[in-house]
């Protein structure tokens, strides 16, 4: 039973993807009776707070230097790593709690503070990681991104080794989430006498995230530039150019020399052979993202929609047929306007026959919630979330760019209306005094007639999934791994739950590499609406519109669900990659 430290920037708080996916997989039973010790690591932020605030709700902080507590069995352990890397320790164990099942988890948790780290070890570190992977460092010190997870890896490590986790046995294993595990991942991988393991767990390819979002092709020319590039035997460098000025590139490219990576997605499989000839030698398995799998009533689902609609009545003064929803982050990658250009040929379906739909998308850039007094504030004085204003307390940048859009669908729309509620959180606590007190987040996904998610660039795409289990119909694009996924599962012949949008299938008059590349935003966004048009048809098709149609929406996305569980997930893809490295020993890089 091997323990598993997970290095991650969400080891407390869960911000976005990578804490849903700790929390599912951590909380799974499969990965419970299989993992002896789960131990969480990542830099201690800031010092805001108290000392039991330090690992967030149900937290238990054990030892904390920064806080004076420091009366723990490993106290004179913890101080010789505090004076030989200058750095400050908090060490305790943080409570994982899956919100429908109530599955508990409490890993260890070892937060540094590397703010006045040691620079001479720094410096050791990075030397070693030119001489041996390649990485220079001195491109990147301007960036504290890049700087503070380097930092982390040696004192990060010597306290895993403090608490016994990392025995010589090959039984301690490193799973570097993103590129902010990397630097700890590869320090471990040069202290190969300690044994351990190192997994770079992949949840998106950062070089080509930064392709994707900054080309005005985005997903419709990058996708047919890699499968051009694949046929000719072509990387990034060769078709894109010279990546390196980008720290996320040198790590990720450097993972090829830890034991294993996983991939959550068919194209992410994709994207890392495509960074260069060694990464598309080295080890990488395909791991998904699991779901939630949760088996409701059509009472439930039914209660949790006329929340909706009251919501919606209060705030717009109509009560909508229909509850359209989409729950994520506010990045470019996510393609919100999209939504936009398919609510727009529903609202035509709908003005001719008399129907009516609200889209409720509940998305913020900012990094936590809005306090409640900001909310109160807004809600009275300019009607806020019906209304926005472009400046703090309310709309960001990227907001207010978003807003545009919505202020322009809704001026012109009868029949359907778009509500744009920027905040973390979905009840009354978050969302103001207009929202009923009965409500909580899991109505917007329980109530949800069809949840969005057609990003330009979605390595596996969770959030699309989530309302599987409740009945809705879930839209999607291609390039999303979670639709891999769905395939897999439900065959060639796909399932009437899912609609999955291809906006990569464009072809200009000459199939080239050059072409694509070429591509500009008006013949895209051309191209574009006519996919759009097509997802529209095909939901107004689908969408469930009696109780015995949404009945049988419930049944069928609790059976997919079920098969994409993180039971699953840690059963036929986690588990098996780490046990494999553990068995074969030290065994031979990858490079």
């Amino acid at each position: 039973m091997p323990t598993i430290v997970h290095v991650t920037h969400e080891a407390v708080l869960k911000i976005g993807g990578i804490g849903t996916v700790l929390e599912g997989l951590i909380t799974s039973r499969a990965y419970d009776e299989a993992v002896g010790r789960t131990i969480l690591l990542a830099p201690l932020f800031n010092r805001d707070g108290g000392v039991d605030d330090r690992l967030g709700p149900g937290g238990e902080v054990q030892y904390s230097s920064v806080d004076g507590r420091t009366d723990h069995p490993l106290s004179g352990a913890f101080r010789a790593i505090q004076d030989e890397f200058r750095v400050e320790l908090v060490y305790g164990r943080r409570l994982f709690r899956d919100p429908l099942s109530g599955l508990q988890a409490r890993p260890e948790v070892i937060l540094v503070e590397v703010n006045r780290a040691a620079p001479d070890r720094v410096n050791e570190l990075k030397g070693r990681f030119f001489s041996t992977f390649g990485i220079a460092s001195d491109r990147y010190e301007q960036s504290w991104e890049y700087e503070q997870y380097v930092r982390l890896a040696e004192p990060g490590l010597a306290a895993i080794r403090a608490l016994g986790a990392a025995a010589g046995d090959g039984e301690c294993v490193i799973v570097a989430h993103e590129f902010m595990g990397l630097p700890t991942a590869l320090a471990a991988k040069l202290h190969g006498e300690w044994g351990m393991r190192t997994v770079y767990h992949a949840h998106e390819v950062g070089t080509v995230r930064r392709i994707v979002d900054r080309h005005p092709g985005h997903d419709t020319m990058f996708y047919n530039v890699l499968r051009k590039s694949r046929e000719a035997g072509l990387y990034v460098s060769d078709v894109f150019g010279d990546q390196s000025d980008s720290f996320r590139h040198a790590l990720v490219e450097a993972s090829r020399f830890l034991d294993v990576t996983l991939a959550v997605g068919d194209y992410v499989v994709e994207e890392l052979k495509f960074l260069s000839p060694e990464m598309e030698r080295s080890n990488i398995r395909l791991a998904y993202n699991g779901i939630p799998a949760y088996s409701i009533t059509l009472e439930e689902a039914s209660t949790s929609k006329r929340r909706l609609q009251d919501y919606v009545e209060t705030l717009l003064g109509y009560r909508p047929d229909h509850v359209f929803t989409h729950v994520t982050r506010m990045t470019p990658s996510k393609g919100l306007w999209r939504d936009l250009w398919v609510m727009r040929y529903i609202e035509e379906a709908f003005r001719k026959e008399n129907r009516t739909a609200v889209l409720l998308v509940l998305s913020t850039e900012i990094g936590g919630p809005r306090r409640r007094e900001d909310i109160l504030h807004m809600e009275r004085w300019w009607d806020w979330p019906v209304a926005h204003r472009e400046a703090p307390p309310d709309l960001s940048d990227g907001e207010a760019l978003f807003y545009a859009g919505v202020q322009q669908f809704n001026a012109r729309a009868r029949n359907c209306k778009v509500l744009f509620i920027n905040q973390f959180g979905f009840d009354r606590a978050h969302c103001g005094d207009r929202m009923s007190e009965e409500m909580e987040f899991w109505d917007i996904r329980r109530g949800s007639d069809l949840e969005f998610g057609q990003s330009i660039y979605e390595p596996f795409g969770i959030a699309q999934l989530e309302a599987l289990s409740f009945g809705s119909l879930a839209v999607m694009t291609n390039v999303c791994g979670c639709a891999g996924f769905v395939q897999r599962i439900s065959g060639p012949a796909g399932t009437p739950n899912v609609i999955v949008a291809d906006y990569t299938r464009y072809r200009p008059e000459e199939d080239t590499i050059e072409a694509y590349q070429g591509l500009e935003r008006p013949e895209r966004e051309k191209f574009n609406e006519q996919v759009a048009r097509e997802v529209a048809a095909e939901a107004l098709r689908r969408l469930p519109r009696t109780g015995e149609e949404k009945s049988a929406f419930l049944a069928g996305g609790y059976a997919l669900a079920s098969e994409m569980s993180w039971d699953v997930i840690a059963t036929n893809y986690f588990l098996p990659a780490v046990q494999e490295i553990c068995r074969r020993g030290e065994g031979a890089d990858a490079a």
